[in-house]
């Protein structure tokens, strides 16, 4: 039994470690923060421009889809890394199954750009 907690002592360590620079960071900033900021500092903008619309106005669509399909394609292209990593070891099969998943990346690509779904006007 004591050799079992013994393997656990280092995870306990760093653990208590982890907990405690997060108090000392939290409480550091508790205190050391500023409690009374300019006007300026608290008034509301739109990148550099004072707000000129209400922050409840309805967004395109557009501005959604797009960002959606970035999402999409960008999470699938992230599996390629994996797979370059071990393509040594994934043998024919692996290399395949990877040209598969590629054709359906590649035919829901064209589907979306005949659809004009990546056009912008």
């Amino acid at each position: 039994m004591t050799e079992l907690l013994s393997e656990y002592l280092p995870i306990l360590i760093f653990l208590g470690l982890a907990v405690a620079l997060g108090l000392v960071l939290i409480l550091a900033a508790v205190i050391i923060a500023v409690r009374h900021p300019d006007p300026e500092k608290l008034s509301a903008y739109e990148c550099g421009f004072n707000a000129f619309d209400d922050a409840r106005m309805k967004f395109d669509v557009r501005f959604y889809l797009v960002s959606i399909l970035f999402i999409i394609f960008d999470l699938e292209i992230a599996f390629l890394f994996p797979w370059a990593v071990s393509f040594g070891e994934v043998g024919l099969v692996g290399f395949w199954s990877m040209m598969v998943f590629l054709a359906v990346l590649t035919i829901g690509f064209a589907y979306e750009w005949k659809k004009g779904a990546l056009e912008w006007e």
